[in-house]
């Protein structure tokens, strides 16, 4: 069977980048070891949070699958770090695992140009050092001109509980072995990391009248604009916390952890440690956080979010009885860790394509990251990508100053990672730019040039533009300061006149001093608003901006030497060798290289041009 793109894996990362290759209008095919499984939830059941709720708006923006799935299946909706500025705010939808899946695997199955095939990929297919398909374990061989490895944490998967070793990438489900035996032999830039998962736990025995409650937000915002309302029952989450004495059970069985026996040598995510991680390195804390969060509506289990652990079973289950209301909580899957090849994402191009083998593409934790939506986001470039290796269309290459997904790649490919990497706002240097309520205003008119939208969210792109046109009129209307101090606006009766827009930027000023009741989109106009309310600071950032895109315009010569430059350190042509940066502007970005290595490097570059 011949197709235009193959993506191998079901993950997050997977099912966006079949579904992005194909609203592209690629002939893909989705290949994963079992067909039921996709869009599973491998680890919490939930999408979105600080920097992640950002990617998902932006995947969505692409009309991707996360953010309509975690609506389907949202029964609880919490907006994040709320007491500060929207820039920082993350939206975060606690989803039913049942339905979460099941909404992804009804969007792939209305997918036109997308097949799903069940099946092992045993190896890619090479022709001339170029990617000419997958040959399936069964021996069928899938002709491709572009393939997507989106394999998660399956690629040379192994688990690890206490003294217990298992060959998968999940419980109970098989690794890619010979695939990735397959890429080590391709002498491609390899190494391990961990991921780990908590014990799930049967809600039906904890003592809910000893657990603080967190409700579901009441503001009915959706994590996809294209949701019109939540579909589900909201339930609250519990919050509870360790104790001395779930400290002491860990502490106990530490020499029985695979972590600290050597067993896993694999660095795990630092903004996400296992709890007996957190025990070792805050021992001086007298209680962590634990949030109990359902599964769904129509089960039982529990997923206690800040316990994760590769912790023996006895020892896992005298840490939960330590727990205040979990004292008789039954565990019905213990936790686990697991170790899993990836790949020096710096290999990459930033269109997550590997330069060393035309036509392979890599998306999710084989790229080094951790979390559904950074493996979601990776996915939807590298699908848009591989569509556009295959037909000849135009590639998406996203920057810093547009997008956590510009961020994200360019995290990537030009620092590599020393750990699983996880989005944080604190990564993009311009967040007031990048605000998640604003995504489909930075990225709609991009992705419907790419023909990356279906007709509905086309349709929608262009109501907004109608929409947003009125209020520009609306808010261009002047006014004087007596008239909004009628109004009881705190201003000072300076004789300005000012229009509604420019009003909006004093602190005191606020929406119903300017202007009546509208009738448009509440989450519109609260979008024009901020934008009215940010745009003091967002032109102060516009040169800097300007210079980051000037400098991303000078290319630099693929094969350049960068030992051959003058003046650089032995450590600075290790880092450039490695990142291989494509412009000046990513030089500049790699972490010690400094104002006179990069004039040293753009002089030497002038005259191996010339």
């Amino acid at each position: 069977m011949q197709f235009d793109v193959i993506v191998i894996g079901g993950g997050h990362a997977g099912t966006e980048a079949a579904a992005a290759a194909a609203r592209r209008g690629a002939r893909t095919a989705l290949l994963s070891f079992d067909l039921a499984k996709l869009g599973a939830m491998s680890c919490n059941p939930a999408i979105g949070g600080l920097g992640k709720g950002h990617l998902v708006r932006e995947v969505d923006a692409f009309d991707g699958l996360i953010a309509r799935a975690a609506d389907a299946a949202g029964i609880h909706y919490r907006m994040l770090n709320r007491s500060k500025g929207t820039a920082v705010q993350g939206p975060r939808v606690q989803a039913d695992r049942t339905r979460y899946a099941s909404a992804i695997q009804a969007m792939l199955a209305a997918q036109a140009n997308l097949e799903l095939i069940g099946g092992e990929a045993e190896a890619l297919e090479l022709d001339g050092g170029r990617v000419a398909g997958v040959r399936l374990a069964d021996g069928a061989l899938l002709g491709a001109r572009a393939v997507v490895l989106a394999t998660g944490t399956f690629l040379g998967g192994r688990i690890f509980r206490g003294e217990e070793r298992l060959d998968g990438g999940r419980i109970d489900e098989a690794a890619a072995t010979r695939l990735a035996e397959q890429l080590r032999a391709l002498s491609l830039p390899m190494a391990r990391l961990k991921t780990g998962t908590p014990p799930r736990l049967d809600g039906r025995t904890i003592d809910w009248a000893r657990i603080a409650e967190q409700p579901s937000d009441d503001e009915p915002w959706t994590m996809s604009p294209m949701t019109r309302g939540r579909a589900l029952p909201q339930l609250h989450c519990g919050v509870t916390r360790t104790t001395s004495a779930t400290h002491d059970a860990i502490r106990a069985g530490l020499d029985r952890s695979p972590l600290f026996t050597g067993a896993i040598d694999a660095q795990g995510p630092r903004y996400c440690p296992s709890i007996e991680d957190k025990i070792h390195r805050f021992g001086d804390r007298d209680g962590h956080q634990i949030f109990l969060e359902p599964e769904g509506l129509g089960t039982h289990l529990i997923y206690p979010n800040g316990m994760s652990t590769s912790l023996p079973v006895d020892v896992q289950e005298a840490m939960v009885a330590s727990v205040p209301g979990l004292e008789r909580c039954r565990i019905v899957t213990p936790g686990y860790a697991v170790e899993y090849d990836y790949i020096d994402p710096r290999a990459l191009e930033s269109t997550l394509a590997l330069p060393a083998i035309p036509g392979l593409f890599f998306a999710g934790q084989i790229n080094g990251t951790t979390g559904y939506e950074e493996a979601a986001g990776q996915g939807l470039v590298a699908g848009i990508n591989a569509a556009a290796h295959a037909c000849g269309r135009e590639a998406l290459v996203l920057d810093r100053a547009e997008s956590y997904l510009g961020v994200m790649i360019d995290d990537l490919v030009l620092q590599g990672v020393t750990e699983p990497y996880r989005m944080l706002t604190a990564r993009a240097e311009f967040r007031l730019r990048l605000r998640a309520d604003n995504a489909e205003t930075r990225l709609g008119r991009t992705a419907e040039r790419l023909d990356c939208l279906g007709p509905d969210r086309i349709a929608r792109m262009q109501w907004r533009a109608e929409e947003r046109d009125k209020l520009e009129r609306h808010f261009a209307t002047l006014h004087t300061a007596s008239q909004l101090r009628d109004k009881g606006a705190p201003v000072a009766l300076d004789g300005g006149r000012r229009s509604a827009r420019e009003w909006l930027r004093f602190p005191t000023v606020e929406l119903s001093h300017v202007s009546d009741v509208l009738d448009t989109d509440p989450e519109l106009l609260a979008e024009f608003v901020e934008d009215a309310r940010y745009a003091p600071y967002l032109e102060r950032q516009e040169a800097e901006v300007a210079q980051l895109r000037a400098n991303d315009n000078v290319r630099l010569r693929a094969d350049l030497d960068f030992a051959a430059v003058p003046g650089l350190s032995n450590e600075m042509v290790e880092r450039l060798a490695a990142a291989r940066p494509e412009t000046i502007g990513a030089a500049s970005r790699i972490r010690g290289i400094t104002p006179a290595a990069l004039s040293a490097i753009l002089l030497h570059a002038r005259r191996s041009a010339a």
